[in-house]
Parts: structure tokens; C-alpha cells; sequence
């Protein structure tokens, strides 16, 4: 069984995905940090970020896999360094690549034949896993997800507004929603739900609740 999270960042797609195949036991992909893998190879390698046809080959040609949690590029694991704020500005190049999506989008379709899969990302439930038993868009309003990551920053200790925090988010989100390839949207058949005012565990049983509801 597949099951597809998408929508805009700081609904919970990660944790919620996460949480949720870990209380099932399910395998769970984490489709951004194959981009970011790519996109911190391409770095190393020096290969032009404009060039979306040097950057399909080398996508293609990279074992991207997921062990405990963890990101490998064949027996590497990157799982640290695709986190950091020079991956982070440099993938939305190399995900805006459409030749880079093709390639992923059949990576992400092996990695999932014959097992039940969690997966979250933008184009899961409308592009890459249109047959999936359960399509769940996540969302919550602009304020709620702006906040959310404005307490996850002064965690860490980083000093910002809750201002810029939204305005940054808000252009994202429509940049998101405009890309050519790979724009955020959900599936005509998508469970839609909304995170705002509901906890962590709150998100988890709801969609553990419309995973037993699917399977029965």
C-alpha cells in the first residue's frame, strides 16, 4: 500500500510521514532529501546547476537509499550535510529541473515496488504515485504554519521575526504553486486535512485512522 503526504511547507509533512511510518512499520521516503543528495553531489562535482541534462545523468547514476532513518548515497550517508543552508538555497534549482524529476520520479517508483510506503513531497499524489491507495493533502493556514517555524527557529536559537518568517513562506508558497514541473497542488482524489489547532499525535491517529478505513 502507498500512501502520498503532500503540501506546503510547514504543514508537518516530514514528522507527520515520519511518525506515521514508524507506528505502521511501513518504509518511509523522504523524497526532499533525494533532491538535496543530488543537489550536494552536483555541488562536489562541480556540475553546472543550469545544465538540467548534466544533471539527470548524474542523478541517474547515483544509489540514493534509506537506512534507519538515514540518507545514503550508495554506503555514504549525507544525512547531516544535505541539511545545510548552502544545500538548502542550491536544490530548488535542481528540483526545478524537469529531466532531474523524470529521473527521480522512477528512483522514488522502485524504491516503493512491493512494499507499503509513507511518502511526502509536493507531486506525490499527482505525479509520481497517482495509483496510491491513500492521497492525503496537509495543510494548514498561512499564520499557523509561520508560527510553527518561528518556535523551531528560536529553539535553535535563531533570532528572527515572525514577519519575515511568513513573507519568505508566502513567496514560497506561491512559487510552489506556479513551478512548470513538479508544482504543488492535490490529487483530485486527496483526503485533505487540515493541521491547524491539532497536535502532532492528533495528525498521526487521524491518518492512521484513514489508513485502517482504506485497507478494511
Amino acid at each position: 500500500m502507498i500512501i502520498t503526504l503532500d503540501g506546503p511547507a510547514g504543514a508537518g509533512k516530514s514528522s507527520t510521514a515520519r511518525a506515521l511510518a514508524r507506528r505502521l512499520g511501513w518504509f518511509y521516503m523522504d523524497t526532499g532529501a533525494m533532491y538535496r543528495a543530488a543537489t550536494l553531489v552536483a555541488l562536489e562535482r562541480q556540475v553546472p546547476l543550469d545544465d538540467s541534462a548534466a544533471l539527470a545523468a548524474l542523478a541517474e547514476s547515483l544509489s540514493i537509499v534509506f537506512r534507519d532513518d538515514r540518507v545514503f548515497v550508495g554506503d555514504r550517508d549525507v544525512s547531516g550535510e544535505i541539511r545545510t543552508e548552502r544545500i538548502t538555497a542550491a536544490t530548488r534549482r535542481v528540483a526545478d529541473a524537469a529531466p532531474v524529476r523524470d529521473v527521480m520520479k522512477r528512483m522514488q517508483r522502485r524504491l516503493a515496488e512491493g512494499l507499503d510506503v509513507v511518502t511526502e513531497g509536493r507531486d506525490q499524489g499527482s505525479v509520481v504515485f497517482p495509483q496510491a491507495e491513500l492521497k492525503v493533502f496537509l495543510t494548514a493556514s498561512a499564520e499557523e504554519r509561520a508560527l510553527r517555524r518561528h518556535r523551531e527557529e528560536a529553539a535553535r536559537g535563531v533570532a528572527t521575526s515572525l514577519e519575515a518568517i511568513l513573507d519568505a513562506q508566502n513567496r514560497r508558497d506561491e512559487g510552489d504553486r506556479v513551478r512548470e514541473v513538479g508544482a504543488m497542488r492535490a490529487a483530485d482524489d486527496a483526503v485533505v486535512v487540515d493541521t491547524g489547532g491539532l497536535t502532532p499525535d492528533e495528525v498521526v491517529e487521524r491518518l492512521a485512522q484513514l489508513v485502517e478505513e482504506r485497507r478494511a
